[in-house]
């Protein structure tokens, strides 16, 4: 048997109940995009996208989405039970581990951590604040290209990103500093992420390459990750999967510089792979569209993401089963360029999967629960016993 779970990075679609205490009421990543764009994603609507709880309605301009009467999966919505709305925090609670306490957020890095930081890495740095990363280069970029020091700053989730022009600091020792930055920033300093965010610049643009390169903690619990090793499943993951989990329990990693890339490995390993569990996340949404507010761009990205799951979809085996989820939303349509607190939908399709919607559910962590119930390495998976038929 073979699972292949793709998450499709801050695909929302809709604001959590809570939402007002992340500043993101009224925010639905998928909803104001097709309000937009008015983007067709005819794969994932006859999966049942647009049958999610939350998700059919009415827009000014005559728009509509609606739901499909047949649709081809199972279909729900899932709220996050971790209080963040961050990539790490997400896609731990889809690999089944629940954060009591999140990773520390920061406005800024206070003089401490900055001194810590210089010393070790030996330079100064530029910046120190919350910012947008495509317009913290722009801004600062010039600067930094005169003075040589790298530029720090974070963001609404727990992150710290140091940008470098690749022609001022060379690739590898950004990432040396990164790599000094993530033994900084542990124990109550503890960040989910240090980023490295290369850049070039042409006639007086800055542009980001696709070398960034994610340092994260290990997983602070066991994931199913480390349970489907233990159970003798093999393990691959597609894109920045790999990083988030510092490797733990995965066999063989592709890293990825862009969703046209994990969608071609995705391909590649749908007609090579045997027995595994594949594990892909799908970043453009969200790194080049999302945080820039740039919905046709979202919208793009979606569309080429659908067709490909078409073909995916029609190379499924017998036994296979398809998992399509996000890790929580990013609005481009908002004046806010981070990551907003949505519900996230959870697609399965497969020849053994009972088509039907099962409504509402709390925490991301049921993927995982699944996950682990087809391979017969967990007997509490509610969603399994909706959905599974059988026998063939």
């Amino acid at each position: 048997m073979r699972v292949f779970l793709i998450v499709i990075d801050s695909f929302g679609i809709g604001a959590m109940p809570d939402a007002d205490k992340f500043g993101d009421v009224g925010s639905d990543t998928y909803g104001n995009i097709y309000a937009q764009t008015g983007v067709l994603l005819p794969t994932l609507v006859s999966m049942g996208l647009n049958n999610i709880d939350g998700v059919a309605k009415d827009f000014a301009g005559g728009r509509s989405l609606r739901p499909v009467a047949f649709p081809t999966g199972a279909c729900c919505r899932l709220s996050e039970k971790t209080f963040a709305k961050d990539t790490t925090a997400g896609h731990y609670e889809i690999a089944g581990l629940v954060m009591e306490r999140p990773y520390r957020i920061y406005k800024k890095f206070p003089p401490d951590v900055v001194e810590d930081l210089e010393r070790s890495t030996g330079t100064h740095f530029l910046g120190n604040e919350a910012a947008s990363g495509t317009e913290i280069i722009q801004r600062l970029g010039a600067e930094h290209l005169r003075t040589g020091f790298p530029i720090l700053y974070t963001s609404q989730d727990s992150v710290m990103q140091i940008a470098a022009d690749t022609s001022v600091v060379p690739l590898q020792r950004l990432y040396e500093i990164c790599t000094k930055a993530r033994n900084i920033m542990v124990g109550e300093r503890a960040v989910g992420r240090i980023i490295a965010r290369p850049f070039v610049h042409e006639n007086g643009k800055f542009t980001r390459t696709e070398d960034r390169k994610d340092y994260a903690l290990e997983p602070p619990g066991e994931t199913m990750l480390d349970i489907l090793a233990a159970g003798g499943v093999r393990v691959v993951s597609v894109g920045k999967i790999y990083d988030l989990f510092c490797g733990r329990g995965i066999a063989e990693g592709h890293h990825t510089g862009n969703n046209a890339e994990g969608l071609e490995v995705l391909e590649r390993l749908m007609e090579s792979e045997t027995e595994s569990f594949v594990f892909a996340n799908l970043v453009d949404t969200d790194m080049l569209y999302g945080h820039r507010n740039n919905a046709a761009g979202y919208a793009a990205a979606l569309r080429k993401i659908d067709e490909a799951l078409a073909r995916l979809r029609g190379a499924l085996r017998e036994e296979d089963i398809l998992i399509v989820t996000a890790d929580h939303g990013c609005d481009p349509t908002t004046e806010s360029t981070d990551h907003s607190r949505e519900y996230v939908p959870l697609l399965i399709e497969g020849k053994r999967v009972e088509p039907k919607n099962l409504g509402t559910l709390a925490g991301f962590d049921h993927i995982a629960n699944f996950v682990l119930a087809l391979y017969g390495l967990r007997s509490d998976a509610d969603i399994y016993d909706k959905i599974i038929r059988r026998e063939l």
